[in-house]
């Protein structure tokens, strides 16, 4: 039975009208793989010796750290981990076992990506400590334990993926944990590295793990299984809908009501939703590069300030058309002009812009040099990123699903190279306009440079919009085609 399951995602594979793409894309997706192998590989051989050199004992470093390993692991997996399922509902007509069926969707997790990759970490780190001399058994035993937490995350990301703001809450957790730790308010490894260093000096205790596993297993097998009915799980879920007029946009006439209709997607939607909270997370990165001990080149600091105040226009924007795929057809039959539709999107990228620079002010406390530089990062969101991510959302031909908060970040089926070409700019050009103003006279002249890059922008608006509507009238109906594939 599994053989035949097997053979009906190959025929689904090679049968599919983007059958050249998914190919390309696993390839490129394999590279990625390896790299990120051999990077977790190097680590695992590496960290033993390196901690060694410090004085420290390298088990014991490590179990310190678990408890953030594991709940970023679990942060990403809500995100990016997408749960392989089958088209269920013409098999339920088909003399086939619903627990086959269930078997086979967690087998399919059970050999993700992203269980294996942590092998790479960690299985060289055990061998390395036997190779120490350390306890055989209870290496074996801490290691035993620590896959059963890699595979509990694996089961817990499908009991959570339809719950709403999991994603939030785990990485808040992280956030506000890693901030006390970093405060010196509460270190919260001084009670987790207790239980960690149990599971290699206590001999029994490698159990919780492996009955916490085995109990998230039967209860996922369980979940899945009960919910395998036309008129359960697999059920459309109906909503109360709420009225809503927003009348006050109806002074800005056709532009009003595109902005209306946007609005309501991204407060009635799971994957809208989840997709502004991750555009706050940006506020926080330049974190990294305007810390005083930061020791990142003076040039990427205008690469944060872009980051700081981008990411609306990074995540949503990226998107568009995308978040009207599932009625981007009616909307195509109807008489509208596409100068009406992209400058709503513009415009709702332009007002979050300048939300998060005002919410990004707390920066003032590193100087006025770095909020301005964050400023200047805005205003060439507004006059160039604008335009480059609504001309690239003519390429990226991606139908979303609003129901779902996976791929919050991004989509790997949205790869594609023109979409890749025009990205470039979007943070190389303001990067090498901070260098030259940099190296001619200083940082200011550089953020003179991209500032100006950024009024030309939006001063040459109108001409760059009619470019960019020629180029969804003649992708017009590649991008009505491609929706239709599920």
């Amino acid at each position: 039975m599994i053989q035949k399951f097997l053979y009906l995602e190959w025929k689904a594979f090679i049968r599919s009208a983007s059958f050249g793409t998914n190919l390309a894309l696993k390839i490129i997706l394999g590279f990625v793989a390896i790299l990120y192998a051999f990077i977790l590989l190097m680590a695992g051989i590496g960290a033993f010796y390196a901690l060694k050199k410090m004085n420290l004992d390298p088990l014991q470093e490590v179990n310190k750290y678990l408890i953030y390993y594991f709940l970023i692991d679990l942060a990403i997996r809500l995100v990016m981990q997408k749960i392989p399922v089958m088209n269920i509902r013409p098999l339920l007509a088909l003399p086939f076992k619903r627990a086959t069926i269930v078997n086979f969707s967690i087998g399919k997790t059970v050999l993700s990506f992203f269980n294996f990759l942590h092998a790479f970490f960690f299985l060289p780190f055990t061998i390395i400590l036997l190779v120490e001399g350390y306890d055989v058994v209870s290496v074996i035993l801490w290691h035993l334990a620590i896959v059963s937490l890699v595979y509990g995350n694996n089961f817990l990301n499908i009991i959570l993926s339809n719950k709403d703001n999991v994603f939030t809450v785990f990485l808040g957790i992280v956030l506000v944990l890693a901030g006390f730790q970093y405060y010196d308010f509460f270190d919260v490894t001084t009670y987790t590295s207790v239980f960690f260093d149990g599971l290699f000096s206590t001999k029994w205790l490698f159990l919780l793990p492996v009955l916490a596993l085995t109990g998230l297993f039967y209860y996922t097998f369980n979940y899945l299984k009960n919910n395998l009915y036309l008129d359960a799980g697999l059920s459309t879920k109906h909503e109360i809908a709420e009225t809503e007029n927003l009348t006050w946009l109806n002074q800005f006439g056709t532009l009003g009501t595109f902005l209306k209709n946007d609005i309501k997607l991204i407060k009635r939607n799971k994957r809208s939703r989840t997709t502004v909270v991750m555009s706050l997370l940006f506020l926080f990165y330049g974190l990294i590069f305007f810390r005083e001990n930061s020791h990142q080149p003076e040039v990427m600091r205008i690469f944060a300030g872009i980051f700081v105040s981008g990411g609306f226009l990074f995540t949503f924007g990226q998107f568009v058309p995308s978040w009207d795929s599932s009625y981007y057809s009616l909307m195509m039959s109807q008489n509208i002009s596409y100068k009406g539709y992209l400058s709503s999107k513009w415009w709702l990228i332009v007002i979050a812009t300048f939300i998060s620079t005002i919410l990004s002010s707390f920066y003032l406390y590193y100087g006025w040099q770095v909020y301005l530089t964050i400023v200047v990062g805005a205003i060439y969101n507004i006059g160039v990123n604008s335009h480059l991510v609504l001309l690239g959302g003519a390429y990226t031909k991606t139908p979303i699903d609003l129901t779902s908060s996976k791929g919050a970040f991004g989509d790997k089926k949205a790869f594609n190279m023109n979409a890749m070409l025009i990205s470039l700019p979007k943070l190389l050009l303001p990067i090498l306009l901070y260098w030259a103003g940099s190296s001619i006279m200083n940082p200011n002249l550089g953020l003179v440079f991209v500032a100006v890059a950024g009024v030309l922008g939006f001063a040459f608006r109108d001409k760059v919009f009619s470019k960019i509507e020629k180029i969804y009238k003649t992708e017009k109906y590649a991008t009505l085609a491609a929706y239709k594939q599920k």
